[in-house]
């Protein structure tokens, strides 16, 4: 096992103060090793030590999950925790079914069971997680995420809606008291149906969530809880990838929305290490929140001023550890416009499904031909939540 230190260094090269804005080396130490020491930029973002360490501590910076941590002022020791298994899947969805939360096991349903216009030369299934408890497949890694943690807490986190909702709904089950910091971009629906589950909401410009959270974690000792780069939520969500597996054993493409990619980064997992490696898995982002669509050209988790209509979509960066889990299992990110994702919303309307415009991404990639071989193959599509108003159906196409 590896021993790392993070080093914070402000615009100037030297460490900096707590409070200063920094970059963050990781400088890790491995045993036995040739080289005894490896460094590389952990992030590439300013970011400043308590926000940081509000992160490391759910395992957002680290290249596996982050486990413990502790120090102060300019460094702070990590030690890598637990790594993705079949087996943690395996106990997660256990986790996930039994769940007092009442999470369901959502419909896969043929093409032809639909009133969908669609003209295709292959077997589509749609997974129906528009019809999942809160409105979207986040419950399934909330459920799994909060079984893990203590009951009573107090907890902060940053979310468009769909994870703030079910953090919502979650946290007055489990008796905790919970902050949810949400993107102005965010429609005002979202607000008010968390704050009816007793859970405060604050909205802001998406630049300013990550001092948010910083200024929740130090002046009101709460902890932070991420809405997509958790391990425990990544196994939660690897549940709805085995229930595909039920169905249909051994699928040849499936294919996934992507905002921060905890919902893909568990999918594809879950498929992968059932022996299903032959399976092409596809992730869908906006044009204009393409985070891991970058992140995979650089290489590296990445920022970015994200802007969709699809808000759910739109986080400030990547995850460490999804961008970690998808760069093994997912072969592509694709893009799709804004105006096909409102197309994709109105289509599935007019068939009688109802599907936000986050969850309409994959559907949005499907019926715009943007997934390249799927002739003949058993080709999966998931509805990841259904989470709109009739205000705002208004402003799409009829």
């Amino acid at each position: 096992m590896c021993s790392c230190v993070l080093v914070f260094l402000c615009s100037r090269g030297s460490p900096c103060d707590e409070g200063e804005s920094a970059d963050i080396l990781l400088d890790v130490s491995i045993p036995d090793s040739p080289e005894p020491k490896l460094q590389r930029t952990a992030r590439q973002h300013p970011i400043t030590f308590a926000c940081a360490q509000a992160i490391v501590i759910t395992g957002f910076l680290s290249s596996s999950s982050v486990i413990s941590c502790h120090g102060t002022g300019t460094k702070m020791e990590i030690t890598p925790g637990k790594q993705l298994t079949l087996e943690m899947l395996k106990e997660a969805r256990d986790t996930v079914m039994n769940s007092p939360l009442g999470v369901v096991n959502t419909p896969l349903i043929p093409l032809s069971q639909t009133a969908l216009p669609l003209d295709v030369t292959y077997n589509l299934y749609i997974k129906m997680e528009n019809m999942q408890r809160t409105g979207s497949f986040k419950i399934r890694g909330v459920a799994n995420q909060f079984a893990r943690r203590p009951k009573g807490g107090h907890f902060v986190t940053m979310s468009a809606g769909n994870y703030g909702k079910s953090f919502a709904y979650a946290s007055k089950h489990y008796g905790s008291r919970g902050k949810v910091l949400m993107p102005e971009t965010a429609p005002a629906t979202r607000s008010s149906v968390i704050t009816s589950f007793g859970v405060e909401v604050e909205r802001m410009p998406t630049t300013l969530l990550l001092s948010a959270v910083e200024r929740c974690v130090q002046e009101d000792n709460m902890t932070f809880l991420h809405s997509y780069d958790d391990i425990d939520l990544i196994a939660g969500h690897g549940s709805l990838g085995l229930e595909i597996l039920e169905v249909i054993p051994n699928p040849d493409v499936v294919v996934l929305c992507c905002g921060g990619g905890g919902l893909l980064a568990g999918v594809a997992a879950a498929i992968k290490l059932s022996n299903c490696n032959s399976t092409m898995i596809y992730g869908v982002e906006p044009e204009g929140a393409c985070t891991m669509y970058t992140s995979f050209i650089e290489k590296n988790p990445v920022s970015m001023d994200a802007k969709s209509i699809a808000a759910g979509l739109a986080p400030p960066f990547a995850g460490a550890i999804t961008f970690q889990i998808c760069q093994q299992y997912v072969e592509e990110i694709v893009l799709v416009k804004d105006d096909e994702i409102k197309a994709a919303v109105s289509t599935l309307y007019r068939a009688g499904i109802v599907v936000e415009p986050s969850g309409a991404a994959a559907f949005a990639a499907i019926s715009g031909n943007k997934i390249p071989d799927l002739k003949g193959k058993n080709v999966v599509v998931v509805l990841s939540g259904g989470n709109i108003g009739k205000d705002e159906l208004s402003n799409f196409p009829d």
